[in-house]
């Protein structure tokens, strides 16, 4: 198990250099380009989110669109309806959904495996269908968010997407500054021993139900948070577009290839399964419709065969020989 917590010198370097690179190559980069960096930086963050409570306590949630949504439909509304700014809306968005997270993980409490798998997946189509049908937020037609004066003040920038860029990643760092803290902490180690065996967590004094909670209220928070950026970066939102399974399976891939249970691997994984998607999807044009889905059924197959643990786990082994 390798975390941000038991990071050498070397990979410290790897990864300081990785950010500098990622601070100074936006302006040069095409707008497409920044466009596949900032939902790289949002499939990351929403990794990192699902990691905490899919990797560290082992909840495999296919649900974290919800949660996405929510957080991009109340900034949106409250900013429509009652003019209120964003990034309050973004803060209420992440309280709402960490709410609705806590009333769906009580009940829920105690399913495992599959079983917390299918009714995360249920409680997602849920939420889909409610929004879909309800008229106050626009039902099936959606939201749209007008233009208006561009500034940090109002999340919105007219002229540009590096403004998006910086702000996606210091959204990502939060996020990985979370989840080191919540992997190097005794909640970290109270979630690893909850997914290892709920009985001997108990036996050892740790409030299952408690604990299970604050992994999806956590999760759901940062999740929300990143629906409120693309909210922001989109300026249009539905429920056929927000809170979709595919949102979720993707996010679960994301950390799933990278590496779940580690800090970094979210990232790694969002860096190689984004940019395939996206530029295949480029190069290929609606001729090659599903072509990106090949993709990424043959890297799952691939890392699934040969690096079971994920590519951080063979790029820190790789780290170590080197010593």
């Amino acid at each position: 198990m390798v975390g941000m917590g038991a990071l050498t010198g070397k990979q410290l370097a790897l990864g300081g250099a990785a950010l500098a690179l990622a601070i100074i190559l936006p302006p040069f980069m095409s707008p497409f380009g920044q466009h596949v960096l900032i939902l790289t930086c949002i499939f990351a963050m929403c990794g990192v989110a699902w990691n905490i409570m899919g990797g560290y306590a082992g909840m495999f949630s296919f649900g974290q669109a919800a949660f996405f949504g929510i957080g991009a439909y109340t900034s949106s509304f409250l900013l429509l309806t009652f003019h209120v700014s964003p990034w309050i809306g973004l803060v209420a968005g992440g309280m709402i959904s960490a709410v609705v997270a806590a009333a769906i993980g009580y009940p829920c409490s105690k399913l495992r495996g599959h079983y917390f798998a299918i009714a995360s997946i249920a409680f997602a189509e849920i939420v889909r269908i409610s929004f879909n049908n309800w008229e106050m937020v626009g039902a099936a037609e959606g939201l749209t968010i007008p233009m208006g004066k561009g500034g940090l003040a109002n999340f919105v920038f007219n002229t540009s997407k590096l403004p998006y860029c910086y702000i996606i990643m210091i959204f990502l760092l939060l996020a990985l500054a979370v989840g080191r803290l919540v992997s190097t902490s005794k909640m970290g180690y109270y979630f690893r021993a909850i997914k290892e065996s709920h009985e001997i967590a108990q036996v050892l004094g740790v409030d299952v139900v408690r604990y299970r909670l604050y992994a999806i209220m956590i999760s759901a928070f940062l999740t929300s948070m990143a629906g409120t950026f693309y909210a922001q970066y989109i300026l249009y939102i539905d429920p056929a577009s927000m809170m979709t399974l595919a949102i979720s399976v993707q996010i679960v891939l994301v950390a799933m290839l990278g590496g779940a249970n580690t800090v970094l691997g979210p990232v790694v994984g969002a860096a190689i399964l984004v940019p395939f998607s996206e530029y295949s999807r480029a190069w290929v044009g609606y001729k090659g419709t599903g072509f990106d889905m090949i993709i990424y059924g043959a890297l799952i197959t691939i890392i699934s065969m040969y690096r079971p643990n994920g590519v951080w786990e063979a790029i820190t082994e790789l780290v170590r020989r080197e010593k």
